[in-house]
């Protein structure tokens, strides 16, 4: 591929709902461009985009994956994006180095929740869009009916830019509304078309259309206006310059329809890019802070700028090392050159630099402003980061990406996994920004946090054929805790005698509840009149806090009191530390008994964001999970359902809330609270405790 200047550079996403056909068409783009020789299909997983073993199996994107191709004397350099809420951190990456969106939807299945998230995107990122009705071919396609649900749930905004001819199996053309012609496609797949009459049926309807394209272009003008309401004839070249600052201005969503698996209506859709879509010279100034003083600075996207280049993509391969995907903001990268990390300061080598189109590589000297490519091996750098020269350290806005909203356990399966579980577990990390990964203290397990349940499975297979790690993916088990409800007094004595010197301590604890959310434990010590030496104190302490380690209800740490050491005794021989620890120790567990103790959980404070016709779902199965309710918002056509619930309750909830609402539900929670184990449930929840840890201990 030749080197090309930035305004000749376009960078355009691929968005959609999963299984509305991105991948096929930018299939299609790639064969019409003459990138590759022949057509993949998805069905038959041969397609460029989806080379992942795991996308492979699944029959569905999970990465992002870059696709450059060449038309009309111009790179267009497409990006090839998940559809599927589970992987939605590959979608938000993408959105952060794209200058345009590309929103394919299904003209049978019309707007779905993917298409909504992706279209959310495109708003808070303020990116140009416009539509490709895809599946025209399809049964029970209607690009009517899509279009009108489009307007309604998306923008008003959207205009067609054609009208199709024909529907359904009998789909084989379209009337472009700028140009006032007819095409209709070839059937060989090749993407051709010739041109045809305007079929008379359908010229009432075309003639509606076009008014509209030709009101909407021209309130983007003044000067358009002004001929519009003179009755003067809009030209081809006015028409095309309001449309590209409609498309800008986000005034108008151009909207066009075919098949990308039949190769039709791709060509137009490639045309519509280049003149509608700004390119990286058009897509305005980088804003970069400087990290020492934190002054802010605009870098025109320009070779003759300093280099920054925002990286949006890491993967980690066992063989080559860690692939960094990223984007030239402004200035050129060069390969075997030395840059700076800006946010953690640190210098990396840059080798070989690549441009990269699905799983192949081809190596240039450099990268120019706005171009995307790859870099190997390096030490520091991760997502979001920012590279720039050594001269002159910029940072770039990190890439903003959503919060897990499911968490497995995980653990080895085996002594040899156990040993090389960590390290595939950071290189897993550093290729996806969207996990997270926590200890839990009170039972010891390995965390992993994502996007849904499938987010978590693909990565733990990940380990598997990467970095040969075989581990087990379950549900944690609930940090419970224990408390008291009243105050006792108890005794113990410590009595042991051997053939030489023995054990003797005896220790008397008062034990009373305090606020288990506020304060933990407290010791006190209340001995008068040396019954025990001071010197005995701190094993007794020792040993009340190893008590509390594991509590009488069902061994869970014991939280909320107040322990003083009030009375006891002492040998003058047989004394010592460890006995009055262990003395402390068993007093406490008797006293624990004796204090009506009882079992708390994890309450979780949620926010959870749905559609107005979802809301009696929701509020119903919350009351089958003992939530309660703490407050409702409207906003809009949506409701924010503020609420407070077990932890033990919701554990699931990002699978069961997407199964409610259609994946239209979303949803965030953190922890708020201990509170107290109903008796009923308890019961359960002891029961239950037990015998996962028998389980474990088995294994």
């Amino acid at each position: 591929m030749k080197t090309y200047q930035t305004h000749q550079i376009y960078n355009v996403g691929l968005f959609a709902h999963g299984g509305a056909g991105k991948t096929s068409l930018a299939e299609a783009m790639l064969y019409d461009s003459g990138t590759i020789p022949r057509l993949g299909r998805v069905d038959d997983h041969n397609t460029v985009s989806d080379y992942d073993p795991e996308e492979i199996k699944r029959g569905m994107s999970a990465n992002t994956t870059p696709l450059p191709l060449e038309w009309s004397g111009c790179k267009l350099n497409l990006l090839d994006t998940p559809g599927y809420a589970d992987f939605m951190g590959e979608m938000v990456s993408a959105m952060w180095v794209v200058d345009g969106a590309v929103i394919v939807l299904c003209a049978a299945s019309g707007v779905e929740v993917g298409t909504e998230t992706a279209w959310q995107l495109t708003v808070e990122r303020k990116r140009p869009r416009m539509i490709f009705v895809n599946k025209m071919d399809r049964d029970n396609a209607d690009f009517y009916r899509t279009l009108q649900q489009a307007q309604e749930m998306l923008d008003p905004a959207i205009t067609p830019l054609q009208v199709p001819i024909g529907k359904e199996s009998n789909f084989s053309g379209v009337i472009d509304l700028l140009r006032m012609k007819a095409y209709r496609y070839s059937d060989k797949r090749d993407g051709k078309s010739e041109e045809i009459e305007i079929p008379a049926e359908l010229q009432e309807r075309v003639d509606e259309y076009r008014l509209a394209l030709i009101e909407k272009i021209a309130e983007t003008d003044d000067s358009l206006i002004e001929k519009y309401f003179a009755e003067e004839p809009l030209s081809e070249e006015e028409m095309y310059r309001g449309l590209r600052q409609g498309v800008r201005d986000g005034t108008i969503v151009p909207l066009l329809c075919g098949s990308a698996t039949k190769n039709l209506g791709v060509q137009p859709l490639l045309d519509t890019i280049l003149a509608a879509f700004p390119s990286a010279a058009d897509s305005g100034p980088v804003v970069a802070k400087n990290p020492l003083s934190g002054e802010e600075v605009e870098l025109p996207v320009s070779d003759a700028s300093p280099m920054t280049a925002l990286v949006f993509k890491t993967l980690a391969d066992p063989y080559v090392g860690k692939q960094t995907f990223f984007r030239v903001m402004s200035g050129v990268l060069n390969s075997d050159s030395r840059v700076q990390n800006a946010n953690v300061n640190a210098e990396e080598r840059i080798g070989p630099v690549y441009i990269v189109r699905g799983k192949e590589q081809f190596a240039v000297q450099s990268l120019g402003a706005g171009d995307i490519g790859i870099v190997t091996k390096l030490s520091h750098t991760t997502t979001g980061q920012t590279l720039c020269t050594t001269d002159r350290p910029l940072l770039l806005p990190e890439i903003e990406f959503p919060s897990p909203i499911f968490t497995a356990a995980i653990r080895p399966e085996s002594k040899t996994d156990t040993d090389k579980m960590g390290p595939a577990l950071n290189r897993i990390l550093e290729e996806d920004p969207t996990l997270r990964t926590d200890r839990e203290q009170q039972t010891g397990e390995i965390l992993l946090s994502g996007m849904g349940e499938s987010h978590i499975q693909i990565a733990v297979e990940r380990m598997k054929r990467k970095f040969d790690v075989t581990v087990i993916a379950e549900l944690p088990l609930v940090p419970y805790q224990e408390t008291i409800r009243r105050q006792v007094e108890s005794k113990y004595r410590h009595k042991k005698q051997t053939g030489g010197r023995g054990q003797f301590a005896e220790v008397v604890l008062r034990v009373e509840p305090m606020d288990y959310n506020e304060n933990a434990f407290e010791f006190v010590n209340e001995i008068v009149g040396g019954v025990i030496s001071r010197g005995y104190i701190p094993g007794v302490e020792k040993g009340v806090r190893e008590a509390m380690q594991s509590g009488e209800v069902a061994g869970y740490p014991v939280v909320g009191v107040r322990v003083a050491v009030i009375d006891g005794k002492e040998h003058p021989v047989d004394s010592s530390e460890i006995a009055f620890k262990l003395a402390a120790l068993q007093s406490f567990k008797q006293g624990q008994q004796l204090a009506q103790p009882v079992l708390l959980e994890p309450i979780m404070t949620m926010e959870i964001v749905i559609p107005d016709t979802y809301t009696g779902d929701i509020m119903g199965d919350l009351n089958s999970r003992r939530a309660r309710v703490m407050g409702m918002d409207p906003q809009g056509n949506r409701t924010v359902v503020q609420a407070q619930a077990p932890l033990a309750e919701i554990q699931r909830y990002a699978t069961d809330l997407r199964s409610m609402t259609g994946g239209r539900g979303t949803f965030r929670m953190e922890f708020d609270h201990y509170e107290e184990v109903p008796a009923h449930v308890a019961e359960q929840a002891v029961a239950q405790a037990r015998q996962r840890k028998e389980d474990r201990q088995q294994e």
